[in-house]
């Protein structure tokens, strides 16, 4: 066996490739992107949300579905590169500076002078909203002041839609980048924003719009919480894409 020459060459190379591996390894640590925050409002009265982790007392049929449902949207923000809080008290500018979303969900409770100041001011400052309500069964209008979060956007919450008949979807678009069957049964009307939720048999009353505030943040609002509470089945349908619609609202809500 020839036996390998220490030619200047050699030695030359193999310093070079010691130098290269030292530089790799002097090189400081490139810091992983910061992940982003969903905040979740379940200080207002919310029946279906809840902090999985503190449910004490609690129907265990509502805490099984809270944790599916909490299960689900951690699998959304994940996928984001977002984590997932919970807010049980008052929401103040100190906890909406550090989120990327406020996520409201059914609220049945007033929101105070000082929560609505923080809210729209977090909107000015380019954060995002996601508020759901729905039909009368779950909350009026009269028992949550939601619509005062919106202000001026645009976008306010009315009365019951007169649209009865189940099952919806989305239009491909800005919000959902191709149709998206989701679950509908009675709503609450919407105005304002874009328009990009609807039900089967009408597009006469959307319940589901959206609006950039380009000077500010983002809002989606809902009419119908069934796509939020992530209800893939509902009267003989099973295939409503609740996790896909969630995960392209929170994409657009944190661009």
């Amino acid at each position: 066996m020839m036996k390998q020459q220490n030619t200047p060459r050699a030695i030359g190379s193999a310093l070079l490739m010691l130098a290269f591996v030292f530089c790799l390894h002097a090189l400081p640590a490139q810091p992983s992107a910061a992940r982003k925050q969903i905040l979740v409002d379940v200080a207002h009265g919310q029946k279906f949300w809840n902090d999985p982790t503190t449910m004490a007392g609690i129907d265990t049929n509502l805490v099984a579905r809270i944790k599916y449902m909490n299960g689900e949207l951690v699998k959304n923000a994940t996928s984001l590169n977002a984590n997932v809080r919970y807010v049980k008290e008052n929401i103040t500018p100190d906890l909406l500076a550090k989120s990327n979303i406020l996520f409201v969900h059914i609220p049945s409770a007033k929101y105070s002078a000082d929560e609505v100041k923080a809210i729209k001011q977090y909107l000015l400052n380019g954060g995002s909203l996601f508020v759901v309500m729905d039909s009368d069964y779950w909350s009026t209008l009269e028992q949550t002041n939601v619509n005062d979060l919106l202000g001026s956007t645009g976008i306010k919450f009315g009365g019951p839609s007169p649209v009865e008949k189940s099952g919806g979807h989305t239009k491909a678009g800005l919000m959902t980048e191709k149709g998206l069957p989701i679950p509908y049964h009675g709503a609450r009307l919407l105005e304002g924003g874009t328009p990009f939720c609807f039900n089967n048999q009408t597009e006469e009353h959307p319940f589901g719009t959206y609006i950039d505030l380009k000077k500010g943040g983002k809002i989606i609002a809902m009419g119908d919480g069934m796509v939020s509470l992530y209800m893939t089945s509902w009267e003989g349908v099973d295939n409503y894409q609740c996790s896909e619609f969630m995960h392209d609202a929170f994409a657009w809500l944190l661009k």
